[in-house]
C-alpha cells in the first residue's frame, strides 16, 4: 500500500502543502479555523502520519526534549522526571531521559548523546560540580536549562528551590519541639566545592542551629541519599551513647532509613526521635508515622523548565541573579516531628 504523503492531505483538504504543514507544526503562520478542521479531517481520512525524521532533518530539531537525573530510581527525581514529561507533552514535545548516576563522565556523556540527536533543548539536573559539562554545553551552544540545582561551573537558565530556606524551616520547627539539638544528615560529601546537592539543605540547617545558639560540632554525618544504606549509618548513630532525640534529613529517602532504623531499635518516632526530611515524595505521607518534611511545586518548576527551554522569549538575559527563577519552600508538617501525636504512655 502506497505511503500517504503531505501532498495527499492537502489535495483531500483543498488547500496546499504549505498549510498543511503549519497546521502539523502549530506555524509558523496562522492557519483559519475552517481550513485547520479540513486539513485535520484529511489526516484522519488518510491516515497520514508525519515523518518526523524528515522534519527534523530540515528544521534540524527534533520534537525530543532531553533531560538528565542522577538517579531516576530515587523517589524525588523519578516523580521530577514524571512532571517534566507531563510539561512536555502538553507543549508536543517527548522526553528523553539519562541517569547520570551522580558521575560527571556519564552526564557528559548523555550530554553529547542529546545534543548529538538535535534535541529542542536539554533539562539537566546536576548533582556535581560539572567543569566537563559546561564545556561541552558552550561547545554545542546548546538550548540547556538547569532544574533542582545551578553548578557554579554552569551559567544557564535555571529553575531552583529555596534549598537554604527550607532547611532552616524544618530545623527550626524541630527545635521549636524543645529539643536540645538536631542532627543533620547531609550528602557523602557535602560542601560548597564538591558541588553536593544537598550542600543547600546543611547550610540551611547551620543557619537554624546558630541562630538558636546552638553548636553544629560533631552534629553533621555524611550519609549517602538512599535509605538502604542511610538504614546501616542510623543504626549505629542511634546505638552511640550521645543519640540525637531529632533529626533533620536532607532528603526524605535518608529519613526513609532513619525511621526503619529506629523501629528496629524500638524507638518510638516521634517520641523517642523526631524525624524531618527534605523533598515531601509521596510515599512521605505514608509512612508510620507519616513524615514531616520540605515540599515544593515539582509540576511547577517542571512546567517552568519546559517552557524555558522552548521559549527563547522566556530565556531572560543579564546577571547570575536575573536568570535564576526560585520557587519557595514549604513546610509540611505530619507526625513525624511530634507535632499531632498522642503522649507517650
Amino acid at each position: 500500500m502506497a505511503r500517504v504523503t503531505r501532498d495527499d492531505v492537502a489535495r483531500l483538504a483543498g488547500t496546499s502543502t504549505a498549510v498543511v504543514s503549519y497546521v502539523i507544526n502549530n506555524g509558523p503562520r496562522p492557519v483559519a479555523p475552517a481550513t485547520r478542521e479540513r486539513v485535520l479531517a484529511a489526516i484522519k481520512e488518510l491516515g497520514y502520519r508525519p515523518d518526523r525524521v524528515a522534519q527534523a532533518m530540515a528544521s534540524r530539531r527534533t520534537d525530543l526534549i532531553g533531560l538528565i537525573v542522577p538517579d531516576a530510581r530515587q523517589p524525588f527525581f523519578a516523580e521530577l522526571a514524571h512532571a517534566v514529561e507531563q510539561a512536555a507533552a502538553e507543549r508536543g514535545k517527548m522526553v528523553l531521559v539519562g541517569n547520570s548516576d551522580y558521575l560527571d563522565e556519564r552526564e557528559v556523556h548523555y550530554l553529547r548523546a542529546f545534543l548529538g540527536m538535535r534535541v529542542s533543548g536539554l533539562i539537566l539536573i546536576s548533582q556535581g560540580p560539572s567543569e566537563h559539562a559546561a564545556v561541552e554545553i558552550d561547545a554545542w551552544d546548546a538550548r540547556v536549562v538547569l532544574l533542582h540545582r545551578r553548578p557554579e561551573a554552569i551559567d544557564d537558565v535555571a529553575v531552583v528551590l529555596d534549598d537554604v530556606g527550607g532547611a532552616q524551616l524544618a530545623t527550626r520547627h524541630l527545635l521549636e519541639h524543645g529539643h536540645e539539638y538536631v542532627a543533620c544528615l547531609g550528602g557523602i560529601d557535602s560542601t560548597p566545592e564538591s558541588g553536593d546537592p544537598v550542600t543547600d539543605h546543611v547550610e540551611g540547617w547551620t543557619r537554624a542551629m546558630k541562630e538558636a545558639g546552638r553548636s553544629v560540632e560533631g552534629r553533621l554525618f555524611q550519609a549517602p541519599y538512599n535509605r538502604y544504606d542511610t538504614y546501616k549509618l542510623a543504626l549505629e548513630l542511634l546505638q552511640s551513647p550521645d543519640r540525637p532525640t531529632a533529626v533533620f534529613c536532607s532528603t526524605d529517602d535518608q529519613a526513609f532509613g532513619v525511621m526503619r532504623a529506629a523501629r528496629e531499635l524500638g524507638m518510638d518516632v516521634p517520641q523517642d526521635l523526631a524525624v524531618a526530611g527534605f523533598d515531601d515524595v509521596k510515599e512521605a505521607g505514608l509512612t508510620d508515622p507519616p513524615l514531616t518534611t520540605v515540599g515544593s511545586d515539582r509540576e511547577g518548576m517542571a512546567k517552568a523548565a519546559v517552557d524555558l527551554v522552548l521559549d527563547d522569549s522566556l530565556r531572560v538575559t543579564g546577571s547570575r541573579g536575573q536568570r535564576v527563577r526560585q520557587f519557595p519552600a514549604g513546610l509540611v508538617v505530619r507526625r513525624s516531628c511530634g507535632c499531632g501525636s498522642p503522649p507517650k504512655r
